[in-house]
């Protein structure tokens, strides 16, 4: 099993940036692909981006995509959503998830999630 704990988050107002960390322990964090998700108040909870077991290579909702970079540091069993040109939009629950199959931006393609961090972000 792997272990993911998330923080990093707050509140900024809209236009600025944050960095949400995600710290995985347990088994080898090398062999997880690691994906980040968000769920805002009543809404279902959504992709946001994935990152292969190497950092090789990313996706990203297109509603993110060249606001957000996700990254990973297999050596520190860390991995990282930077998030860039915040807006009100992006305020909700983020979580940190990680999974040893294959690609997946659903819900159901990850097993291991953390408790999640709020982001806030203010108009």
């Amino acid at each position: 099993q792997v272990q993911l704990v998330e923080s990093g988050g707050g509140l900024v107002q809209a236009g600025g940036s944050l960095r949400l960390s995600c710290a995985a322990s347990g088994r080898t964090f090398s062999n997880y692909r690691m994906g980040w998700f968000r769920q805002a108040p009543g809404k279902e909870r959504e992709f946001v981006a994935a990152i292969s077991r190497s950092g090789g290579t990313t996706s990203y909702a297109d509603s993110v995509k060249g606001r957000f970079t996700i990254s990973r540091d297999n050596a520190k069993n860390m991995g990282y959503l930077q998030m860039n040109s915040l807006k009100p939009e992006d305020t909700a629950v983020y979580y940190c998830t990680a999974n040893s199959r294959g690609y997946s931006d659903s819900v159901l393609g990850y097993d291991y999630w953390g408790q999640g961090t709020q982001v806030t972000v203010s108009s």
